[in-house]
């Protein structure tokens, strides 16, 4: 187990790193210049000089990255172009609202999908099984910020019953976790369904019906539980997938999350900012996978034997 482990870790550091590097130069590639969102185009060439000098901007792309992998090591996030404020007390403000909006995301999605994977694989080939699975299709296949604007004009605008956007009001975040949640729920959906389907025929199964077992124990006690493993695995790789449909989603509802300072960040040209907001998005992918492996790797001591072979 130590072994397989290290490797993991080191993997998942790799993988930080490289996206660190990636997020940096396509950011100092792009088109656009803080210093002219900052000042404007009547600024005289002086003060450009000046600003970019004092933010660091005149170095080299190089001298630029080694200062913020020097940063990094220390802690330092940097400090924002925009609002001059210490990046880290930036996110400490918006990572409340993500978080909140990801676990009610992830309630909605675990209540949707287990119901109606348990329904199709019990009722396999009728309307049932079918009708779940056209769900699961359309889930999938409908991008969030297509379905946010939809939710928004039926149940905000038409019906009245949520807020439009923001955070403040009671029940603002039930259509931003609609959105989110509903996505995951059809992939959710699909594994609780082939999964159980699965168990479903295997010798305890039928073992526990012969014993006279009620059905519902047969199917919550004995097939569910063992149908749970892969259900288990692909949730916790689709946590960090939260985080991403997050910055499209808060954006639509304008919620006060990570999603959205990304999004602020980009269009004022806040270099600091967007390293740090991908940063934290990448990291909590990152480190939940890694727990994803490692609790799996417990749980079936042969991947880390294999892995360690």
């Amino acid at each position: 187990m130590p072994s397989y482990l290290i490797q993991r870790i080191g993997g998942a550091v790799i993988v930080v790193l490289g996206v660190v590097s990636i997020v940096f130069l396509l950011i100092h590639l792009i088109p656009g210049d803080p210093v002219d969102v900052m000042l404007g185009e009547g600024a005289t060439a002086a003060d450009r000089e000046a600003l970019r000098r004092s933010l660091g901007l005149d170095l080299p792309v190089a001298a630029q990255f080694a200062n913020y992998l020097h940063g990094l090591l220390q802690l330092d996030l940097g400090t924002s172009f925009h609002s001059q404020r210490p990046v880290t007390d930036l996110l400490l403000e918006r990572v409340p609202a993500t978080a909140q909006l990801a676990a009610l995301s992830l309630l909605v999605a675990v209540a949707l999908a287990l119901p109606l994977g348990m329904l199709a694989a019990v009722r396999r080939d009728t309307p049932w099984d079918t009708g779940s699975m056209a769900f699961s299709m359309l889930g999938v296949s409908i991008p969030n910020f297509w379905l946010g604007p939809l939710l928004i004009l039926v149940f905000a605008l038409w019906l009245g019953w949520f807020p439009v956007s923001g955070r403040e009001a009671t029940g603002a975040v039930v259509l931003p976790a609609l959105t989110l949640g509903t996505g995951l729920a059809a992939i959710l959906s699909r594994m609780v369904r082939s999964s159980l389907l699965e168990v479903l025929g295997e010798d305890y199964i039928r073992t526990a019906r012969a014993k006279g077992l009620p059905p519902h124990r047969v199917l919550l006690g004995h097939g569910l539980r063992n149908a749970l493993l892969p259900v288990i695995t692909l949730l916790g790789l689709q946590l960090g997938a939260l985080l991403a449909g997050a910055v499209v989603t808060e954006t639509v509802f304008s919620w006060p999350g990570i999603g959205l300072l990304t999004i602020e960040a980009i269009q004022t040209r806040d270099y600091p900012v967007v390293q740090a907001c991908v940063l934290l998005i990448s990291l909590t992918y990152v480190f939940v996978n890694l727990l994803t492996d490692l609790a799996y790797a417990w749980i079936d001591p042969r991947i880390r034997l294999g892995a360690a072979a």
